[in-house]
């Protein structure tokens, strides 16, 4: 009867917390008439959301949206292990690390604001890409996992006369791979779930990202809940399959990234 009670419970909890998002997806493909009608069961189902959508633009901002997170977190990995490598080979800026991933980034966006601004890079793509370009949390997975490698398989290729290079790219890349592509797959979420920064720095809609394009929609129909659920279920999509997709890698990289 306890363990009944107890499943009870955690069942309650889950269905609490996943209601609004299963109201999210019924919603999408709802018509405008059901919404406002207040009958949510009395109307099938349409694409008629996901139509209006694309008249909107939603299409164009999601692939730009894509491509630019996906660079992003390309040019995060490369430098996380340029970063990294140091570190494991005795380059003693750990502590500098980790004071850096405890400053909230809010603290940063005014600076950056006036670095951009000097640099005449508001209002371009490398507003959006620049100030990502390392992540020192990314950096630290990264550490992490070279730190995992045995000394020994490093040292015997050191006797070999293999030199940095080769030590990187050929032999810690290979045995850190998982790690990497765990790692990217949380710099993609991170840059893609940005809401603040982009509608800051990025007033031209040529690059708006799906976020700050989903703020605008907001504006425009404050009050039509199927086309707002229809463009939040698709714009969180390309995250979740990701983190369905590698949601074991990213687990594990998380436990070995925050031990000692």
């Amino acid at each position: 009867m306890g363990r009944f009670l107890r499943h009870l419970v955690v069942f309650g909890v889950l269905l609490f917390v996943a209601l609004p998002f299963l109201w999210m997806a019924y919603a999408a493909f709802l018509p405008k008439e059901a919404v406002f009608a207040g009958e949510l069961f009395a109307f099938g189902l349409s694409l008629e959301n996901v139509r209006a959508l694309g008249r909107e633009g939603f299409w164009g901002r999601l692939g730009f949206s894509l491509g630019l997170s996906a660079f992003v977190a390309f040019l995060q990995l490369f430098t996380a292990l340029l970063a990294a490598y140091p570190l494991r080979v005795g380059l003693g800026l750990l502590p500098f690390y980790l004071v850096l991933m405890a400053i909230p980034a809010e603290l940063l966006l005014v600076p950056l604001y006036g670095i951009l601004k000097s640099l005449s890079f508001l209002d371009t793509f490398w507003a959006l890409v620049l100030p990502f370009a390392a992540s020192p949390f990314i950096v630290y997975l990264v550490y992490q996992a070279m730190r995992g490698v045995p000394e020994e398989l490093l040292e015997a290729a050191k006797l070999d006369g293999a030199g940095h290079g080769v030590l990187l790219f050929r032999i810690l890349l290979p045995l850190i791979r998982p790690t990497l592509v765990a790692a990217g797959v949380l710099a993609f979420a991170a840059h893609w779930n940005l809401v603040l920064y982009p509608r800051v720095m990025v007033s031209d809609p040529r690059f708006w990202t799906i976020q700050t394009w989903l703020t605008d929609l907001q504006r425009k129909y404050p009050t039509d809940w199927g086309l707002l659920s229809a463009a939040a279920l698709l714009s969180v999509l390309p995250v979740a399959l990701l983190y369905l997709l590698f949601e074991r890698r990213v687990v594990a990289t998380f436990e070995e990234g925050l031990k000692g």
